[in-house]
């Protein structure tokens, strides 16, 4: 009973701020963004096309505009006492394909392991891996297609668990009126080695997402449907993610978001329902990148992230 309470513990935990209705899944942390400019579109973005090696965790067919030998490191403050990072390497193959390897950790501290009498027997730790290769690319001059194959392994006090997933994606881009229109289905696959007898489900999202900028103005938008798959106890608006780009120049973005179901979520656990709000800024030096975002995944606390790539 006692190794049942912890396990259950923590998969809430991983889950405290995300969806209610996905519960019924595991890793949770693969709906967390690695991308700077995703979270602050709102969290959610399949279909800005730019060189930023980030946005193919979003939707591997982005993979195809990133510069060659790119190396990318990121950091994520999530909630209090819970930190992840990861970081990617990409290379060109040829002059329509291209690869990428990358690491992700989830660090949620070390925490105290109690009876069902609430007495302390001591601390265990809690950590989330993925390892993941990329593969993209482009069939003409508008449409590129791309996989993303995650291997996902999970040690919470005495228990392992260890997954497979695919991320699949397709983007279609017009340079000319840059209107980019992109489809993706991410953590499809399952558990090999469950945490317990019952072997559970990945957090599975198919997403439509759009991305366009305005002819005469240095203004971008994003529309972002996602969780298409998953109907149940949600309202058709908590499905969408809205973003809008300020881009006066090519060296710098300035990004305002909002999730409509972590604004309504937020607002049950008693946050304001602005918490669905997001913001990111992002900047080019010469071989450098940064970026960084805020957004809020907990009632009670807000989270940053911070995306630095550079060309070797």
């Amino acid at each position: 009973m006692l190794k049942k309470n912890i396990i259950t513990s923590l998969l809430l935990l991983s889950s405290i701020s995300l969806l209610a209705q996905d519960s019924n899944s595991v890793f949770q942390f693969l709906k967390l963004p690695v991308s700077a400019h995703a979270a602050g579109l709102g969290g959610k973005n399949i279909s800005i096309v730019e060189d930023d090696l980030t946005m193919a965790f979003q939707n591997p067919a982005l993979l195809s505009c990133v510069a060659d030998n790119t190396l990318n490191l990121n950091y994520m403050y999530y909630i209090e006492g819970v930190n992840t990072a990861s970081a990617a390497f990409s290379r060109m193959l040829g002059d329509r394909a291209a690869w990428a390897v990358a690491a992700q950790y989830v660090d949620y501290g070390s925490m105290k392991e109690v009876t069902e009498e609430n007495i302390v027997l001591g601390t265990f730790k809690a950590k989330d891996m993925l390892f993941a290769g990329f593969f993209s690319y482009d069939f003409n001059d508008y449409w590129s297609g791309g996989v993303r194959t995650n291997l996902i392994y999970s040690n919470y006090a005495d228990r392992n668990s260890f997954a497979i997933g695919v991320d699949l994606g397709l983007n279609y881009y017009h340079e000319y009126s840059d209107f980019s229109f992109s489809v993706a289905a991410n953590n499809l696959g399952g558990q090999i080695v469950a945490f317990e007898d019952r072997h559970e489900k990945l957090p599975v999202d198919l997403m439509i997402g759009a991305s366009k900028r305005l002819a005469h103005a240095p203004f971008r938008a994003s529309l972002t449907f996602y969780n298409i798959n998953r109907w149940k106890h949600s309202k058709f608006l908590d499905h969408f993610a809205l973003g809008l780009d300020f881009i006066p120049t090519s060296s710098f973005y300035a990004s305002l978001g909002y999730n409509f179901q972590r604004g309504s979520e937020m607002k049950i656990a008693g946050a304001s329902k602005w918490a669905g709000l997001t913001a990111g800024v992002g900047i080019h030096v010469k071989r450098f990148k940064f970026g960084a975002a805020y957004a809020k995944y907990h009632a009670h606390a807000n989270s940053f992230i911070f995306n630095l790539s550079f060309l070797l």
